[in-house]
Order: C-alpha cells, then sequence, then structure tokens
C-alpha cells in the first residue's frame, strides 16, 4: 500500500510531499500536469499493485518479507543519498518522531504482509486500504472538525468492510484473523502518516524514508528474532521476490508518487492510487490463478466507493480544531 499519497489526499495539513532529490518546499502542484506525469502515476499505481501479489508468491516467512524490505529500502536509500552526497544530519533534530514513525511503519507491514497468509489479496488490500478513513478518525480524535460528508464516505466503507469479513467468516475463521489483521495494518499506515507528518514538513523524502526504513527494520528485526524466524537459507527465486517487492513497492512506488505531485493534484493522485486494490486482485489473478470469491466484490466496491468519498473530502474540506 502507497500510503502517503493516499494520505495526502484525505488530510490539507499533510499536504507537503517531497521528492527524493528537492526540497519540500519547493513541491506545490503549480505546473501543468503532462503526458510524462500521467504515465509515471500509471507506473507508480502498477508498482504498489504487484506487492500482494509478490507477498504471496513469495515462499519466504512474512515477517521476514516485511524485515527485508524495510532493510533493503534503508539501503537503497542511503546509497542514493550517498550518491548525491546529501547528510543525514538534520535528522538529529527529530529523533523520537522518526522512532515512533518507523514503529508503526514497521506494524503496518509486520500485519499486512502476514494477512496475505490468511486471507485472499482482495480482502487484504482492500481492508489495508483504509488508511484515509483511520487518518481521518484519528484526526477527530485529535480535535479537527470532520464534514458530513466525510462521514458518510466512512459509513460506506465500513460497510464494505462488515460485508467483507462476513464473507470471510463463513469462508474460514482463518481469513478473519487475515482481515483483522489487514485492518490493523491500514490503522498502523495512518499512525504511521500522522506521527512523521511534522518531520516530513522539515525533511526530504530520501532522508525521511532512509530514517523510518531504518527504524522499522530494526523493530521487524527485534520481532524476527523474538518469534524464531529465519531471516536467510531461501531459495533464489524468494530472494528475486523480495528484491522484487522492495524495487516496486518500497522504491519505485513511493518514488513515482512523489515525483507526479510536483504537477498533479493530491486528491487526483489519491484517488488514482485506489486502483491498487482492483490491480492486485488482477495480477494475483492472472499470474497467480488467485480468484477472489465473488461474494466480496460488493464489499470491495463499497470500500473503494467510501474510501473516494474521503479522499475528494478531505482535500476539499479544511480542518478546524475544535
Amino acid at each position: 500500500m502507497e500510503l502517503c499519497g493516499l494520505s495526502r489526499a484525505v488530510l490539507p495539513l499533510l499536504d507537503q510531499p517531497g521528492v527524493l532529490d528537492e526540497d519540500m518546499n519547493r513541491l506545490s502542484t503549480s505546473t501543468t500536469p503532462t503526458s510524462r506525469d500521467w504515465v509515471l502515476l500509471g507506473i507508480a499505481v502498477i508498482a504498489v499493485s504487484a506487492a500482494a501479489p509478490i507477498v504471496v508468491a513469495c515462499a519466504a516467512p512474512a515477517l521476514a518479507i516485511a524485515f527485508w524490505r524495510c532493510a533493503l529500502g534503508a539501503l537503497l536509500t542511503v546509497g542514493w543519498l550517498a550518491i548525491r552526497r546529501q547528510s543525514l544530519h538534520q535528522l538529529r533534530s527529530h529523533f523520537w518522531l522518526l522512532v515512533v514513525a518507523g514503529a508503526m511503519l514497521a506494524l503496518h507491514f509486520a500485519t499486512f504482509i502476514p494477512a496475505l497468509r490468511y486471507t485472499s489479496v482482495a480482502a487484504a488490500t482492500a481492508l489495508v486500504s483504509t488508511v484515509p478513513i483511520w487518518t481521518a478518525l484519528i484526526s477527530r480524535i485529535s480535535g479537527y472538525q470532520v464534514s458530513r460528508l466525510l462521514w458518510l464516505g466512512v459509513a460506506v466503507a465500513m460497510i464494505g468492510v462488515l460485508i467483507i469479513t462476513g464473507v470471510d467468516v463463513a469462508m474460514s475463521p482463518s481469513a478473519l484473523f487475515g482481515d483483522a489483521l489487514a485492518l490493523v495494518g491500514g490503522a498502523a499506515g495512518a499512525a504511521y502518516i500522522m506521527s512523521g507528518a511534522k518531520a516530513r514538513q522539515e525533511l526530504g523524502a530520501a532522508p525521511y524514508s532512509a530514517a523510518v526504513y531504518g527504524v522499522a527494520a530494526v523493530f521487524l528485526l527485534v520481532v524476527c528474532l523474538v518469534a524464531d524466524v529465519e531471516l536467510v537459507g531461501y531459495e533464489v527465486r524468494d530472494w528475486v521476490l523480495i528484491v522484487a517487492l522492495t524495487v516496486l513497492a518500497q522504491l519505485l512506488g513511493h518514488s513515482l508518487v512523489n515525483v507526479v505531485l510536483r504537477s498533479l493534484p493530491p486528491t487526483t493522485v489519491g484517488l488514482a492510487l485506489l486502483l491498487e486494490v482492483p490491480g492486485a486482485i488482477l495480477i494475483a489473478a492472472v499470474w497467480l490463478g488467485a480468484f477472489p470469491p465473488f461474494q466480496l466484490v460488493p464489499g470491495v466496491l463499497l470500500i473503494l466507493a467510501g474510501l473516494a468519498v474521503v479522499v475528494v473530502t478531505g482535500k476539499r474540506n479544511s480542518y478546524q480544531v475544535t
């Protein structure tokens, strides 16, 4: 799940995107979108859509996949910064914010990736995509006024959640457990975005990403060691899939979203990223032959419809502290 672009479309107060090699203050949507921007956005959507099917295809332990995704993401991002000769000294002043954000990112991956071992790609991707809903709920708890139309979107999406969980209850208890993990992953993703919001206002995307990926990797490593998860000894095919997951979802998707946010409105990008759900379902069906149960389709569609309302309403309405 591409967290940043989707959540920025929900909360205007977080609408401060950055790119790998530019200061965030330079990024506004003042430039005219070109065909190149739309192509890059399409590539980003495809890249993040491949994440869930890749996890399903990989035989490595789910928590190990989460660890290596973050660890490799951190190493590659630090390498990029070294090539660009960018300093990381500014991270010190945001140490605790980065620790909390990294912990929430670790929780996001530690729940969403294992969820794919229990429930379908359709259910897991739809449920973890509820990040904007959790972001809106957290903002309301924090004292921000949320519009009635946004609450309508939340209600529609939650009906979709109930339909999916109801179908999975009828299918198997393990599928319901996967649904619960995916929902926790969505909530953790929202907490990650909001906990790192202040740091993102002052840090570029690359230094921020390197820090939170590294922190998340440390947390996940501890979890893997405590749970006695095997971190090495996989087949070559599994290592290739882990690298592909890192490059596509962790780096390519995230990076291209930040690039197109220079010219495309965050609402447009957020809506486009909702296509990750049908994209993941399609890739899983074509590549893995994993077709979702037909009964899940109404729930998935309701979640997407509700999220679309949340994304559009969240951008159009300003939040006021009450």
